[in-house]
């Protein structure tokens, strides 16, 4: 996570360089898939979700942790960003430098 303090100009700048070329090359690589291959129970309302995650052009295995509770799945899962050749952000002249390892948390509500 950024710099809760950071500056709005370093934030955009932020942004820009990951979006950009150098970083996920969103103009090009724009889609992410992710695409499960087992499911396994882990406790009551508890599962872990293999599968393979597609970004930046490359593909490889990510497990996702997931519970139910109160008709919403919420996740997460970890990776490396080096793991799919990008590299991590540095920008204002190094001051600003991101971690390799990303963490994505998701929740999915159930509508009836």
């Amino acid at each position: 996570m950024l710099d809760p303090d950071a500056s709005e100009d370093t934030r955009a700048q932020v942004q820009k360089t990951m979006l950009g070329p150098d970083v996920l090359d969103s103009d090009r690589l724009a889609d992410i898939h992710f695409q499960s291959t087992a499911v396994e129970a882990s406790g009551a309302n508890h599962w872990t979700v293999r599968g393979n995650l597609a970004l930046h052009g490359q593909s490889h295995p990510v497990t996702v942790d997931v519970t139910l509770n109160d008709a919403t799945y919420r996740g997460s899962a970890a990776f490396k960003q080096t793991e799919f050749g990008i590299k991590p952000v540095s920008v204002a002249g190094g001051t600003v430098k991101i971690k390799d390892e990303v963490k994505i948390d998701f929740e999915i509500s159930l509508v009836k």
